[in-house]
């Protein structure tokens, strides 16, 4: 999430940061957690704030990372973290870090772990020294010049597919609302259900490459399908998500169980409501709080100049305009039963797409973690999804999670299609490491049936908790307002993601 978002949310939620009992954080004078400016690096205390609008891969994602451990960020996400280590060491504080370093909730609004998480204790601590490991196996072959010459053109490749994802999506709107006879309304919702998820995967790996220049604006693509928001997302996907996979830290597994507190025949329509309120206003008002935040903190400490910044905004506010532009438009040509339809359509696939990447009804507790090889862990706790069959179509039909294990193992590389072609190299390295390489698993056939089970099927979480029956869960006074406190939240944009 962004700096400003996670600030804005964490002004409602200071009680729920105060220090636990069992750790001693000691507390600053206004209640929340005491802190400097420090960044903790296998147990070391540094100073990267000079180093912020210096990072080849953009400010953002030094600036997020600050009173975190980063150990996990470095190692993944660089492909020669050790010489990132000698590096930062011109920063170091020459101390070892204490528990006031890290932010309990690692800078995130504490509603989206679990209680009583905190980072101090609860980050995963994995070993990337380890040469014969299987993350630095597979990158010594990865750096092999036609494997390199072979991975830039596949890069260029998804790039010219974006490009014409994008004028296919202006065409089928176009098309629609010039003459609907020429785009039939079944046509149109299953073709912008298509396009909307492509191009949400287009934005999934922008925010994967270096956050700079138009890429910032392009990042916000991954809005596209209504499901993710980009702008206050971001962090909690590449640097939350990634880095620490099905572990405590990962928030994707609590964003998509939100609907369980909604009673289990209210859940389809309240939460489209909700995300119908996303699009209309409340992401909106997100975004003019940040602009708010970021004049009384002053631009240089949020994103290190205007130059950094502006694109951020520019990007952010234009994808709203456009998505609310939709709506707009479609009422005024009297075709507004056309959008509703293809935005409920691609709400729920993408939704179901997005979670079917992983377990996430998994309890992290229950998740087994080999903490000497990180790279192993990425392979057992993803998915590779499979759609139509094809690896490069389903790239995009599925959001870019076909080869959805390798962008989990090399998390930097900067298209899907990269991912394909390295696919083989993770998997002949994998059995080298005596890690089982599953088939990829078909969306239809395989996770979504289970899928419609567990999020659609399964009784409200506070029914299951005071084990209420089934009219107790959908009339009762606590299960009305759950409801209602949740499609307003969808308007306002204020304490959900």
């Amino acid at each position: 999430m962004s700096s400003e978002a996670v600030q804005a949310d964490e002004a409602d939620d200071l009680p729920d940061d105060s220090p636990g009992p069992d750790l001693g954080r000691k507390a600053a004078p206004d209640g929340g957690p005491q802190l400097s400016d420090v960044w903790v690096y296998n147990g070391r205390a540094y100073d990267l704030s000079d180093w912020i609008s210096k990072h080849p891969g953009g400010e953002f994602f030094i600036g997020r990372t600050k009173n975190r451990d980063i150990t996990s960020i470095i190692g993944s996400y660089h492909k020669d973290p050790e010489k990132v280590s000698r590096m930062i060491e011109r920063y170091a504080l020459g101390r070892d870090a204490v528990i006031e370093d890290v932010h309990p909730k690692a800078n995130a609004p504490a509603f989206l772990f679990t209680e009583g998480f905190d980072s101090w204790r609860d980050t995963p601590h994995y070993d990337f020294s380890r040469q014969d490991d299987l993350l630095h196996a597979v990158r010594r072959r990865l750096t092999e010049p036609e494997m390199r010459a072979r991975i830039r053109r596949m890069d260029r490749a998804f790039d010219i597919v974006a490009v014409l994802l994008f004028i296919a999506y202006f065409a089928i709107m176009g098309l629609r609302l010039w003459n609907t006879s020429w785009m039939p309304l079944v046509a149109f919702v299953v073709l912008m259900v298509v396009v909307r998820s492509a191009l949400a995967g287009v934005g999934h790996y922008a925010i994967h490459r270096a956050q700079k220049g138009a890429n910032k604006i392009a990042v916000n693509a991954f809005d596209m399908n209504y499901v993710a928001l980009s702008f206050v997302t971001a962090d909690g996907h590449a640097l939350l998500h990634h880095p620490h996979t099905q572990s405590q830290v990962d928030i994707k597994k609590n964003v998509f169980t939100f609907m369980m507190d909604l009673p289990r025949l209210y859940r389809v329509p309240i939460h489209t409501v909700h995300k119908f309120g996303h699009t209309v206003t409340g992401m909106t008002v997100r975004l003019l709080e940040i602009c708010k935040l970021t004049r009384q903190v002053g631009i240089a400490d949020m994103y290190g100049s205007w130059r950094g910044g502006l694109p951020h905004f520019i990007g952010a506010f234009g994808m709203r305009f456009l998505l609310l532009g939709e709506l707009i438009v479609f009422i005024v040509a009297g075709d507004v039963l056309a959008w509703i339809l293809q935005f409920v359509a691609t709400l729920w696939v993408s939704t179901f797409l997005v979670v079917a990447s992983h377990d996430f009804d998994i309890d992290a507790d229950d998740v087994e973690s080999d903490t000497d090889d990180w790279a192993v862990n990425q392979v057992e706790q993803a998915y590779d999804l499979k759609v139509i069959g094809n690896r490069y179509v389903d790239c995009f039909l599925s959001a870019g999670l076909s080869s959805h294990r390798v962008h989990h193992v090399l998390p930097y590389q900067r298209s899907g299609f990269a991912n394909i072609v390295t696919e083989d190299v993770l998997r002949e390295e994998a059995e080298r490491f005596d890690v089982e390489w599953l088939p990829a698993k078909s969306f239809f056939t395989d996770r979504l049936p289970k899928q419609l089970s567990t999020y659609l099927g399964a009784r409200s979480r506070t029914a299951q908790e005071n084990e209420w029956g089934f009219f107790r869960e959908h009339f009762s006074p606590t299960a009305l307002k759950t409801c209602a406190d949740y499609t307003v939240k969808g308007f306002t944009g204020i304490g959900t993601v």
